[in-house]
């Protein structure tokens, strides 16, 4: 049965999903979900938890370099209207 589950999308923002959870095939080091093992009683929702945080983490990064790259494309399209190009002294069009 779906469950709702709140996940982050980027830094201050939430959304909810209504998810299915399904088994994964995973393969970690054993001495580590040993380790693990030691600290949580619930190993999935720790790996979930975890997972969620570097796609979060992954959106934001994503996001960030797409607005520079958003601003640079701004600021050169501002110079090509402000002094042109070189280009255009010798084009043969």
């Amino acid at each position: 049965m779906p469950q709702s589950t709140t996940f982050p999308v980027a830094r201050g923002t939430r959304a909810t999903a209504a998810t299915a959870k399904r088994a994964v095939n995973l393969t970690l080091n054993e001495a580590l979900v040993s380790l693990a093992r030691g600290y949580t009683t619930n190993l999935s929702a720790t790996v979930e938890a975890l997972l969620l945080e570097y796609v979060a983490t992954q959106q934001l990064a994503k996001a960030t370099r797409q607005t520079h790259a958003d601003s640079c494309s701004k600021e050169w399209n501002a110079v090509g209207v402000a002094v042109g190009s070189f280009a255009d002294e010798h084009t043969t069009l």
